[in-house]
C-alpha cells in the first residue's frame, strides 16, 4: 500500500498573528539561510524540514550500530516554519498532532527520497538535528516524540564556550521572533532559555524505514 503524500490544507488556521513581523523575520531567516547553506529537499507543502549539509565535529556511536566519525557528512534538519502546521483555535489538538505526525512521516520519506536521487551525497552516513524546547522537561519529551521516528537523543559531546552559549541565545530570539509572528498561541514566557536536544540517526535507519522497496533492497 501506498502511503498519500498530501495533507488537507488546514482550513481552520488563521492568518499570521503579526504580519509586519513576519515580514521581518521571513527575510532575515532567508538572509541566514542562505549564509549558512539551507536549502530545500522537497516541493511537498507537507514537508517540515530544510536541509543543511555538514560534517560531524565528533564521534558518534548509534544504537544500530552505526558510528559516525568526526569529519563525515551528515544532513542537519531545520525546521521550514512557513510549512509547519499552526495551533488551530489557539491551542494544540488532535487533530493538530495527527497532522503533524502524518507531515514528519512524509518529510522522512521525502529526504530518503531525495539523498537516493542525489550520488553526490553517497558518502552522507547520518541524519542530525538539534532541537531547542523549553524547559528540560519538554526536552525529553520531544526526544521521546522523535525516538517514534527513528532518531535518539545523543549527549552533547563537551560543554558549550561562551560563543556558542550566545550563539544559542541569538538562536532562540530568532525563534520566539518566528512563533510570535507565525504561531503566537505557542509562545512561552521562558522560551528564551530553550534546551538544546541533539538527536541523529543514521543514513542507514532512514532508508530502512523511510525508503522505496528499492532502496531498502539495496
Amino acid at each position: 500500500m501506498e502511503v498519500s503524500t498530501a495533507i488537507p490544507p488546514d482550513r481552520n488556521a488563521e492568518r499570521f498573528d503579526h504580519p509586519w513581523l513576519e515580514a521581518l523575520v521571513t527575510a532575515l531567516d532567508d538572509r541566514l539561510r542562505l549564509r549558512i547553506g539551507v536549502f530545500e529537499y522537497s516541493r511537498n507543502p507537507a514537508c517540515l524540514f530544510r536541509i543543511q549539509i555538514v560534517t560531524s565535529a565528533d564521534d558518534v556511536a548509534l544504537s544500530d550500530g552505526v558510528t559516525v566519525h568526526a569529519g563525515d557528512r551528515v544532513v542537519n534538519l531545520h525546521v521550514w516554519n512557513e510549512q509547519f502546521p499552526r495551533f488551530l483555535r489557539h491551542r494544540p489538538t488532535l487533530a493538530w498532532a495527527r497532522r503533524v505526525d502524518r507531515a514528519f512521516d512524509i518529510s522522512l520519506r521525502e529526504l530518503s527520497d531525495y539523498l537516493a536521487a542525489r550520488p553526490d551525497l553517497g558518502d552522507v552516513v547520518a541524519i542530525c538535528g538539534n532541537m531547542g524546547f523549553s524547559p528540560a522537561a519538554r526536552s525529553k519529551q520531544l526526544a521521546r516524540y522523535v525516538g517514534r521516528f527513528g532518531f535518539e537523543r545523543v549527549a552533547a559531546p563537551r560543554a558549550a564556550s561562551l560563543r556558542q552559549h550566545m550563539h544559542l541565545f541569538g538562536e532562540n530570539i530568532l525563534i520566539s521572533m518566528m512563533v510570535l509572528a507565525r504561531n503566537a498561541a505557542a509562545l512561552r514566557a521562558d522560551t528564551l532559555r530553550r534546551d538544546r536536544t541533539l538527536v541523529f540517526m543514521s543514513r542507514w535507519t532512514l532508508q530502512r524505514r523511510y525508503g522505496s522497496a528499492r532502496e531498502r533492497a539495496a
